[in-house]
């Protein structure tokens, strides 16, 4: 089926090349192409929500013909080809010049996060995965990566008036997006095979170019499969376990697979989370074929591969039980030289007695190289599985740790970049690892810093109107939503923001506690503050959405005089103007459960100081200045009275005070100072690009390098 090939109109000859920049996602993150998008119809531009493909597609012939004899242009559009025909060169990137190693690096995942216009992700675990592919992209490091085609994406959501939410397929016309089918050499779109429940399901893929990076996304909707086979793939975290299994196995052992068959045989295999440790298992599968012992498969697949955890939360890890997996692979032991019980020995859960294959600890076993997403996360994931090394202390389980780290060109507003050109020279950005750049962040303008900040809080705040527009537009029966949509928000007050996936652990209704102590803060006509919240709960967790429809009921009490707003359908597009616009970020999560926690990253890129828990990036990003952050709950206390006492103090005593703190041209200075200090801390310490280049030294490199390697294996 072709149907997600993008469908551009035929463009005049002179500015073809721009079905070229929308057909690349590294139109993305450069300032110049997106503000040559943006000249062809500012207008369209937006209401698209930065779609190239879809402005292309809607714009009228009329303009482009226009834009074919604009000499300004022009001028810009040949610039932007120009600057794009040197980003494809490898030759002179920083991994080619720091290592120059040839091997290919495979980067498995459930989810991507790229852009908008591209709805296969859930929330940060994709996003994460998306802002890995870039980075690598940038940094010319040989990564190729493997996830699954969504047809019907994510899910829609919609909160009733009761604020309860209910799920729907996600909307999306699949032609929108930058995919081309991939072919074998003969044509045929079928690529790789794979047996499940007892059947043959074939397998194809589509490609989106990601800067210098391909992810092939598998699909199985094709017409040589059965019907219930052709919809495997089409929901992202939908249709229970049973479904979810098929996916992953689909996800881990096509990939492998569909790889092969392109010819693509990496020396590095990354597993981002136990979604992709079916990927793992195929390999040994392969190496058995080809007459190697268990144990040599073992210890081969081990030495080459990188497992990435990503949460404590036993729900965030995939468990099935034996009879599934059986259900699903047949006897697989078969084929990977070992016995039924062997097998299922690998993905045991030593805590647990019942018969379960557990992804995470599969996907421990088979990897010599593990790490959690922060500091803290890394000692608390070293306690956590210290039940596969039960000879050792916890200190000494080889668990590493690679704090995550954002894409700093995709979350950093396009207004503050144009700042820093002008403070820190024009070419900051071929300077980003020397930490002397950052330095020069203090010594920027504080009047530019503070309006700046303004500008983009109305931009915010002007976006929460449209919404509310179209809400009210598609749900116009009921008008009192309209308050809990923003209309009735204030440029003036302190704007805070809450935004990510609704879970219990995450505590969005944390600062709902005592209400008449919130209420006493929010609605003081001197020193009013706000709140926005956005975030959508697993459509299984129910406990998520209690928290959700909670939040929600305070958004339309006329107590809080509509300082309390949500919007609905988060994604990354009202990700990057919440970033972007909110005073102050919010991140509550009950210690210790949040692995890293990276959008207080995102917003610190854009100088928005961050008031959380100590725990994730924030537990080693607070320096006192950057933001403020609740003290560790001690022994014996109730968490959530402790952590809701101390925001509240927090609050009142400190974040009110140096807000609204002004010196006599109206600029807040205390607070300018943490937002360059939450500026300078994120961009030298928390990018994608430090990120990228640790796991590079520490894992790809050494893995492709085959440097001494010893084993050290869990216990079966």
């Amino acid at each position: 089926m072709e149907k997600p090939r993008p469908t551009l109109p035929t463009l005049p000859k002179r500015i073809q090349g721009l079905s070229d920049l929308a057909s690349n996602l590294a139109w993305s993150w450069n300032r110049r192409v997106r503000s040559l998008f943006s000249m062809v119809d500012p207008t369209l531009w937006r209401l698209t929500r930065h779609n190239p493909i879809v402005l292309l597609q809607r714009v009228s012939p009329e303009r482009l013909a226009a834009c074919a004899r604009d000499a300004e242009f022009l001028a810009v559009f040949d610039a932007v080809l120009a600057e794009f025909a040197d980003a494809s060169d490898t030759s002179d990137t920083w991994y080619q010049r720091t290592y120059g190693i040839d091997g290919t690096v495979a980067y498995f995942s459930a989810e991507f996060g790229l852009h908008n216009s591209v709805p296969i992700y859930s929330g940060g675990l994709g996003v994460l995965a998306g802002d890995h592919c870039k980075t690598a992209s940038d940094l010319g490091v040989p990564l190729v990566a493997v996830g699954l085609l969504y047809r019907r994406g994510y899910f829609d959501q919609k909160l009733r008036l009761d604020g309860w939410q209910e799920d729907s397929d996600e909307r999306y016309d699949p032609r929108s997006i930058p995919v081309e089918r991939v072919h074998t050499a003969s044509g045929d779109p079928v690529l790789a095979s794979v047996q499940a429940d007892g059947r043959t399901i074939h397998v194809g893929a589509w490609r989106i170019m990601v800067g210098r990076v391909p992810i092939f996304l598998l699909d199985t909707d094709l017409d040589v499969n059965q019907d219930q086979d052709r919809e495997l793939l089409h929901n992202l975290y939908a249709g229970g376990a049973e479904l979810r299994l098929r996916q992953e196995w689909i996800l881990g052992v096509g990939g492998v697979r569909v790889l092969r068959a392109l010819g693509i045989n990496p020396g590095v295999w990354h597993a981002n989370e136990g979604h992709a440790t079916f990927m793992l298992v195929e390999r040994l599968r392969e190496l058995t074929a080809e007459d190697a012992t268990f144990t040599d498969a073992m210890r081969h697949v081990r030495a080459s591969s990188l497992f990435t955890t990503h949460t404590p939360v036993p729900a965030g890890h995939d468990v099935f039980t034996t009879d599934q997996v059986e259900r699903c692979s047949g006897p697989i032991w078969d084929t990977i030289g070992t016995d039924r019980e062997t097998f299922f020995q690998l993905g045991a859960h030593p805590d647990h007695d019942q018969p379960e294959f557990h992804m995470t600890a599969a996907g421990i076993r088979l990897s010599a190289h593990v790490n959690g997403v922060a500091d803290r996360h890394g000692q608390v994931s070293r306690e956590m599985w210290r039940c596969l090394w039960p000879s050792r202390e916890a200190s000494q389980v080889p668990i590493r740790h690679v704090t995550n780290g954002v894409h700093l060109a995709t979350w950093m507003a396009n207004s503050l970049m144009d700042l820093l050109d002008e403070h820190l020279g024009p070419d900051w950005g071929a300077r980003l690892d020397a930490p002397e750049t950052w330095d020069g962040v203090a010594a920027i303008d504080d009047r530019k810093l503070w309006e700046l900040h303004v500008q983009a809080k109305h931009r915010l705040l002007h976006f929460v109107d449209e919404e509310a527009r179209r809400h009210w537009r598609d749900h116009w029966e009921e008008a009192s939503h309209l308050v809990g949509a923003g209309t009735l928000l204030s440029p003036d007050a302190l704007t805070i923001g809450f935004a990510r996936r609704f879970a219990t652990y995450k505590r969005a209704n944390l600062m709902f506690r005592d209400p008449d102590r919130l209420h006493k803060l929010l609605v003081d006509p001197w020193r009013p503050v706000q709140f926005i919240f956005a975030g959508k709960a697993h459509p299984a967790d129910d406990g998520g959405k209690r928290v959700l429809q909670e939040v929600y009921s305070y958004t339309r009490d006329s107590t809080f005089e509509g300082r309390i707003a949500f919007l609905e359908e988060y994604s990354m597009h009202i990700a990057h103007r919440l970033v972007e616009g909110v005073d102050l970020w919010l991140n509550l999560p009950r210690v210790p459960l949040e692995a890293c926690g990276t959008s207080g990253m995102k917003a610190a890129l854009n100088g928005v100081p961050q008031l959380g828990t100590r725990d994730g990036w924030w537990s080693e990003g607070f320096t006192g200045e950057n933001g403020w952050q609740i003290p560790e709950v001690p022994s014996g206390e109730d968490p959530d009275a402790w952590d809701a006492e101390h925001l509240y103090q927090i609050l009142e005593d400190e974040v009110v005070p140096t807000f609204f703190e002004r010196d006599r041209r109206g600029i807040p200075v205390g607070w300018v100072h943490r937002m360059k200090q939450a500026l300078h801390i994120a961009a030298q310490r928390f990018t994608g690009r430090r990120m990228l280049q640790q796991y590079v030294e520490e894992f790809y490199i050494p893995a492709l390098r085959a440097d001494a390697f010893d084993d050290d294996p869990p216990t079966l």
